[in-house]
């Protein structure tokens, strides 16, 4: 874990806790050109990643900054990848289930990942390069990093689970996704049931057994995945790319992620 991690970590919990400060009251909503949501706990929490991150010099694409121009992106060997509040909708219904995403990206590829839930005060991290991932849950008064992750808990994905636990909406299934249920049953003839979660959780789920198998056939974007890529990636698990048949890029002209599977063993 190196100065750089440790930056993000600490960005991941300060921005939870300007997040929780909205949370707490009565706040406005805007909406975006695509109709998504936006509320002052997005811009306050991007102000303070931004803060820790601006230290490191390694630039930073964040689904709140004024996007950069891949003709200046794509120059770059590395870069940070922010979400500052994942899982907007979710902050608007008050059901907890909302995050803030951090990844490193090394040569388009997601080497580090940190996924803070604010409600709960959850923490999850991957190392790729250790090839760890944890989860460690966070006092009011924690303030060392290192005794915080001695305390964690390490990920591990679960294999041949019986029924198989498919993360996916338990209302708002699309075809694409009950076309790929309707093909798990058929290959492994075994039951299938449906796990729900908001935001980047989605990918938590999966690296820590508590599903096996995440199919998005629906927009993303990337600042949606990396974090919840690298923490996948650590445990030893592939987020794959549907357009491509291989691992999910980053920094790519086109920030729109295509559809993907991540999965273990089966």
């Amino acid at each position: 874990m190196n100065e750089n991690h440790l930056k993000a970590i600490k960005a991941s919990i300060k921005a939870g806790d300007a997040i929780m400060e909205i949370y707490q009251e009565d706040f406005d909503v805007e909406y975006k050109d695509d109709a998504s949501p936006l509320t002052q706990a997005d811009k306050n929490a991007n102000a303070v990643i931004m803060s820790y991150l601006e230290t490191t010099s390694i630039p930073i694409i964040s689904e709140e900054n004024k996007e950069i121009d891949y003709s200046e992106r794509k120059s770059w060997t590395k870069c940070w990848i922010v979400d500052p509040l994942d899982g907007t909708k979710e902050f608007v219904k008050k059901n907890g289930e909302f995050t803030v995403n951090i990844a490193l990206i090394d040569q388009q590829k997601p080497v580090f990942g940190v996924i803070y839930v604010p409600a709960q005060r959850l923490l999850y991290v991957g190392d790729v390069e250790a090839k760890q991932a944890f989860k460690v849950a966070i006092s009011e008064d924690d303030s060392d990093i290192v005794y915080l992750l001695e305390k964690a808990s390490t990920l591990r994905p679960s294999k041949n689970s019986n029924p198989l636990r498919v993360v996916g909406s338990r209302s708002h299934m699309n075809q694409d996704t009950l076309d790929y249920v309707d093909g798990l049953k058929d290959k492994y003839q075994k039951p299938v049931e449906i796990v729900s979660k908001g935001s980047s959780l989605k990918f938590c789920l999966v690296a820590e057994g508590e599903a096996d198998v995440y199919p998005r056939y629906a927009p993303t974007m990337e600042w949606d995945t990396a974090a919840g890529q690298a923490i996948c990636k650590a445990v030893g698990l592939e987020v794959i790319s549907l357009d491509t048949n291989k691992e999910m890029l980053y920094n790519r002209e086109n920030l729109l992620n295509g559809y993907f599977h991540v999965k273990t063993e089966l």
